[in-house]
């Protein structure tokens, strides 16, 4: 049987640089704590966890003082920063560089928006930590849409700025923003700003002719990752045999019957031992 890893997937460069700093940070300490899962990858969690690495939930963080804190690639709001200096927490920040810039960016057109009564709104997940680590440069005031439906949330008749977490769909970006200036009354300011990260975005082109190149596809990610779930559809839109798996128990034999192919692929979140070890599998049982 042929088997073959997009050597495209995995660790974008933000991931890659937090897990550096946990692990350069526990060669010399046998704790530190993680403001969240580093990643939305259970077994990489689970493997860093076994070096000492101790995810903590934002309830945890503010009852901590006198420690260490590792602060994930996607972002905290400025009331972490602030709890940290006042209680003697010294964070070790792995902030996604495009993350970062994003925030910057979000915080300046709050600021500006604050004088002349307009609105920030960014395309997300409620609730997920790129999300709040955005909203909170607004003061926790943005309007967060998390599909075309909610454009109906925005006043029509305020400026508007809008902006995306960084990794969702494009497309769906695009559909929004359009629809963002067609129901926004003329001469009312709209400024969109595509800030997804080209990093995901970019793997879509060669997903899709990489899924249409095998009889099957195991797409290997976590469950919490919205990366994980994009580019899954991705994968399923040309190839509907293809199979979203978390951990290798979750793979069956019965998707292989007759198969000659497989391609294993995955989301930014994904380590590539996790990849390789499925991999390992497949030979190990149908070689």
């Amino acid at each position: 049987m042929i088997v073959e890893i997009d050597r495209r997937s995995g660790f974008c460069f933000g991931v890659i640089n937090a897990i550096k700093s946990a692990e350069d940070e526990l060669k010399d300490s046998n704790q530190l704590y993680c403001l969240g899962d580093i990643v939305h990858n259970g077994m990489e969690v689970e493997r860093l966890e076994k070096m000492g690495l101790k995810s903590i939930s934002k309830e945890d963080f503010f009852t901590l003082s006198n420690c260490k804190v590792l602060i994930r690639a996607h972002g905290e709001p400025p009331e972490t920063y602030e709890y940290a200096e006042a209680n003697n927490v010294e964070l070790i920040d792995a902030t996604c560089p495009v993350v970062l810039t994003l925030q910057e960016k979000v915080k300046s057109s709050y600021s500006r928006h604050s004088q002349i009564e307009g609105q920030v709104v960014i395309y997300g997940k409620k609730g997920h930590a790129e999300i709040e680590g955005l909203n909170g440069q607004t003061n926790h005031n943005a309007i967060v849409i998390e599909s075309i439906a909610d454009v109906d949330k925005i006043d029509k008749n305020r400026p508007v700025s809008l902006y995306s977490q960084t990794t969702k769909r494009i497309e769906d970006f695009h559909a929004i923003a359009q629809k963002v200036k067609e129901t926004t009354e003329p001469g009312v300011p709209v400024e969109i700003k595509d800030t997804i990260c080209r990093q995901v975005s970019n793997r879509v082109p060669n997903l899709k002719k990489f899924a249409e190149r095998f009889d099957v596809i195991l797409f290997v990610a976590g469950k919490k990752s919205s990366n994980g779930q994009y580019l899954y559809t991705i994968c399923k839109e040309v190839n509907d045999d293809s199979y979203f798996i978390t951990r290798i128990d979750e793979i069956k034999k019965e998707w292989f019957e007759g198969v000659k192919s497989v391609g294993i692929c995955g989301a930014t979140s994904t380590p590539n031992w996790l990849m390789e070890d499925v991999e390992k599998w497949i030979h190990t049982n149908f070689d």
